[in-house]
């Protein structure tokens, strides 16, 4: 159930009076005038004073992020105050401090006490232990979520800005911090139980509308980002790193007779040939109709959907910007007609003749996942140093670029947009509040904008598209958009691949590299990559 924007304004109202009612009771209880519970400021002043706690925790106060963390612990100092010792009290009012605190304010069962005249409550070990526990999840919790979240890279799509084995520190204020979108959830585990590959660590039965904070600079082309996989709104959990309405898109054309060429290419580079017999004999008994790829996906692996902050985080460089023209002719990025910048470590397929030995890939930080054999030779994903390198070697070198032929796997997955990964558009970035037209050739481009991103109905039938039940010619965007690619071109699942990332997909921007291990070395042997650590990421 997602909360409407509505509704969770009409609740924060609703909490935010109860919360200063109670505060006011509390107040005059410890003998201050119920008023001075309203005063912004002032207020925490006499409050600290009622705690009997150092002024300069004001400080803390008014600090962003840190204001947050303050609030809730001096409403637990409060409840201490009447003498509550035991943890129900201390966490449910707490976290229900609208209910709470005007229960300990107006009842006249609950006695309000100084610090001083409170009854001495000795702490056992454990006691001591769970206070800290508690105080420190808490602390790192509100950290990781409105500040600072550490990242590690597991793919090579933007090498070598990025390398496989980088962890970076993500800076979650710098485009506005997220509102967590669903509150019931294990703390630092992001959507699955540890140790479990279908258990999850979140229920989604309750869901917050997306709010943001307030940014302190907008994303900006060549921004890298760190965002949440918009094909992963859905998943098969024995293959969620893919995507699964990619692996829709193979069974349909494993079980359709008249595939296209393209379709059946992207098939045979996917899949072995025993794979594909297992799946046409198993799933491919009745006559193909639209869907049955689909049926057949949910029917051979379990399917899952996620909520936008539980989708796996990707870190990609933003490219285009709500309202930007862009294309791709020959590998070349054009933004608004003008040669886009290329960034410093971009990285396109060659082949080398006769390979490259491993010691020296190790020397010339190439990835080995970045590797592989064809008939014309081996496969590497260059930068343009590495490849003056190997130039200066006497090595042979050849750019692998595709020409002007369709690629299936390319969005919109449709031949009409006969598009691949150096040749794409053009096409522009979806902007909020800007209409456009939407017929049969157009609908494929914005179809899960429409469904997924924006929640509404969509159905064509007898060439007409209905919205929400109603016949529709045109569409006007609820959010921004954006377009991301990874720096290694060649070996980048993004936004080529599945479209556009929603506003509310955003996370942050990565900041530093903090560490950076290769994982493909021993510590003797180098994984510590020194000169990588503590750089700017840009």
């Amino acid at each position: 159930m997602t909360i409407s924007v509505t509704a969770f304004y009409i609740i924060l109202v609703i909490s935010y009076i109860g919360f200063n009612a109670g505060l006011w009771g509390v107040f005059e209880k410890a003998g201050e005038k119920g008023w001075k519970s309203l005063v912004p400021v002032y207020r925490d002043i006499v409050w600290l004073r009622i705690l009997s706690r150092p002024k300069w925790w004001m400080i803390l106060i008014i600090l962003p992020v840190s204001n947050v963390f303050m609030g809730y612990l001096m409403i637990w100092k409060t409840i201490r105050l009447f003498g509550k010792t035991n943890y129900i009290p201390l966490v449910f009012g707490t976290f229900f401090n609208c209910i709470y605190l005007p229960y300990l304010g107006f009842s006249k069962r609950e006695k309000y006490m100084r610090l001083e005249d409170l009854p001495k409550f000795k702490k056992s070990s454990l006691r001591e232990w769970g206070d800290a526990i508690i105080f420190a999840v808490c602390a790192a919790f509100l950290f990781r979520t409105f500040l600072v979240e550490l990242y590690a890279i597991p793919t090579s799509s933007m090498e070598s800005t990025l390398m496989v084995g980088d962890y970076l520190a993500v800076s979650k204020v710098r485009f506005g911090a997220r509102i967590p979108e669903t509150t019931l959830a294990i703390p630092f585990m992001h959507h699955t139980l540890l140790g479990t590959q279908k258990v999850p660590s979140y229920v989604d039965w309750l869901q917050l509308p997306y709010l943001r904070f307030p940014a302190l600079s907008p994303v900006k082309n060549n921004d890298p980002i760190v965002f949440n996989y918009p094909d992963g709104d859905t998943v098969a959990l024995e293959r969620q790193s893919e995507s699964y309405y990619a692996i829709v898109r193979e069974f349909e054309a494993i079980l359709n007779p008249n595939a296209t060429i393209e379709e059946k290419y992207m098939v045979a580079t996917r899949y072995p040939a025993e794979m594909v017999a297992y799946i046409q004999s198993k799933y491919g008994t009745s006559p193909y109709h639209p869907g049955m790829g689909r049926d057949a996906v949910k029917k051979e692996y379990t399917v899952k959907s996620r909520p936008v902050d539980k989708r796996e985080n990707y870190v990609k460089r933003c490219v285009g910007l709500p309202g930007d023209k862009l294309q791709i002719i020959n590998g070349q990025l054009y933004v608004n007609d003008k040669a886009a910048h290329n960034p410093e470590n971009m990285q396109f397929r060659y082949v080398v003749k006769e390979g490259i030995p491993k010691s020296k890939m190790k020397k010339m930080d190439i990835n080995e996942e970045d590797i592989y054999r064809d008939y014309e030779g081996y496969n590497y994903c260059l930068n343009s140093k590495q490849i003056k390198e190997l130039q200066a070697m006497g090595k042979e070198i050849i750019p692998q670029f595709e020409g002007e032929e369709y690629n299936a796997s390319i969005f919109p997955h449709d031949p009409r947009y006969k598009w691949n990964k150096d040749n794409f558009g053009p096409i522009t970035i979806p902007q909020k509040g800007v209409t456009v037209a939407i017929n049969d050739s157009t609908i494929v481009l914005y179809d899960k904008i429409i469904r997924n991103y924006e929640l509404n109905t969509l159905e064509q039938k007898d060439g007409k598209i209905y919205i929400n039940g109603k016949e529709a010619t045109e569409y006007t965007f609820q959010m921004d958009y954006y377009f991301m690619m990874g720096d290694n071109r060649h070996n980048s699942a993004d936004s080529r691949y599945w479209g556009f990332v929603p506003e509310d997909h955003i996370v942050g921007k990565p900041v530093v590299v903090w560490l950076s291990l290769d994982k493909f070395k021993d510590f003797g042997d180098g994984k510590i990559r020194w000169r990588k650590m503590f750089r700017k990421i840009k």
